[in-house]
């Protein structure tokens, strides 16, 4: 299985959140630990927040900060989320077409591997995959 990179930011970020679940983190300073764009990363943590897994506020001390304790909040979820409207191949989404439909038996097989993938991480909460807290900075 192949995971977006919208979901791979999310989890990155979700990640070094719940390594100091009770500091708020901006998409800046995430987007600069990762190497990653920054206005992705807004948009994920937008979805994020929509959905209740983090809280934003902006200005002076502002950014995502986790809505829940990371023990409720499973890696299945977060992933069924951040992937919604990507349908793992083209005919499991709703206007996708193809010619050996009628009689594939492939369809099934890859129903029931994408159900395995998403079995195995809803065993799992993001407090099993938190980052280390960040060393301190030195002056």
């Amino acid at each position: 299985m192949r995971l977006t990179s919208f979901t791979d930011y999310g989890l990155r970020a979700l990640m070094r959140m719940a390594s100091v679940p009770e500091r708020a983190f901006s998409t800046a300073e995430i987007a600069d630990e990762f190497g990653i764009s920054r206005n992705h990363l807004n948009k994920v943590v937008q979805r994020l927040a929509r959905h209740g897994f983090v809280a934003t506020r902006r200005g002076a001390g502002g950014g995502a900060i986790l809505a829940l304790p990371a023990s409720e909040i499973g890696l299945g979820d977060l992933v069924r989320l951040l992937e919604q409207d990507q349908a793992l191949v083209e005919c499991f989404s709703p206007d996708g077409a193809c010619c050996v439909t009628p009689v594939c038996r492939l369809k099934g097989k890859l129903y029931a591997a994408e159900a395995a993938f998403l079995a195995e991480l809803d065993r799992s909460t993001l407090a099993d995959v938190a980052l280390p807290a960040p060393a301190p900075a030195v002056a």
